[in-house]
């Protein structure tokens, strides 16, 4: 049987029983298949402009940015940035902290902000090194503003916050399941009317889709909601927002039709931080 019968064989098969999905061969071309087949959507997101987005000149100033591995692109933390100073009193929650680079950035302009992570003993339990712990929230914790949840994203009482939120970022795990569950969690509990809604990863690149991740966007969220999905251009992130935007289809490589002007400066971590 050649490949290509077998990748349409296993997406016949998780169509038919999702639970299928964590078990397939982790193929990234298995993943598209699956979207494409059940959704038409082979070629990922519509691509929309940032500027679009925000309504402005989309000019931002990061004050923490580290280059380091697992963090965000600088425009992924300028687009959650650009959209909470668009937001009257925005209230701010994300899935997946990590230095708490984008949560320090975006308290800049949200009036609160909630960031959710795993307890440092649940992260033990997966195995994870103490250096790795340790840095969680390096940055975030300097802002005594910032809320910080210990807890498992997919099994929290959300309900428990009492409030719903304006700007939402899913950096939790990016594997299908989780996603999906994420996703389902979101727009059940935390989302109002107006939402705007962020996935970190969706593409590997700004110019290559992470299919899993996008099935787990697509199967956790309503249907009628998928209208309102785009890809922000020259980012990893997908976007959920209630409006209807110009937009081109992606393309790799893709040929510029805007570009950024980049300053950056050094800072030493103070000595006893953290």
């Amino acid at each position: 049987m050649s490949k290509i019968r077998k990748a349409l064989k296993a997406v016949s098969l998780i169509i038919r029983k999702p639970v299928l999905l964590n078990r397939i061969l982790q193929d990234p071309d298995t993943w598209k298949e699956y979207v494409n087949q059940k959704y038409s959507l082979g070629h990922g997101l519509r691509v929309i402009d940032p500027a679009d987005i925000t309504g402005k000149n989309y000019s931002e100033r990061l004050p923490v940015f580290t280059f380091l591995d697992g963090g965000s692109l600088v425009t992924d933390i300028a687009l959650l940035k650009s959209l909470a100073g668009t937001i009257p009193g925005c209230k701010y929650f994300e899935i997946g902290t990590w230095r708490g680079e984008s949560a320090i950035n975006v308290a800049e302009s949200a009036e609160e902000v909630y960031t959710m992570n795993l307890s440092a003993a649940e992260m033990r339990d997966l195995g994870l090194s103490e250096e790795y712990i340790s840095q969680q929230a390096f940055f975030s914790q300097l802002n005594k503003s910032i809320h910080h949840i210990r807890a498992n994203s997919q099994k929290f009482d959300y309900l428990s916050l009492g409030k719903k939120f304006d700007l939402i970022f899913v950096d939790g795990s990016h594997h299908y399941e989780d996603v999906r569950q994420d996703t389902r969690n979101i727009f059940r509990y935390l989302v109002h009317d107006e939402s705007v809604v962020v996935w970190h990863d969706y593409a590997r690149t700004p110019e290559e889709v992470r299919f899993e991740v996008l099935a787990g966007i697509l199967d956790g969220l309503p249907r009628e909601f998928h209208k309102f999905l785009y890809h922000a251009g020259h980012t990893k992130s997908a976007i959920f927002i209630k409006n209807e935007f110009p937009f081109n289809e992606l393309k790799n490589p893709v040929k510029p039709d805007y570009f950024y002007s980049v300053e950056i400066k050094r800072h030493a971590v103070e000595k006893g931080q953290n």
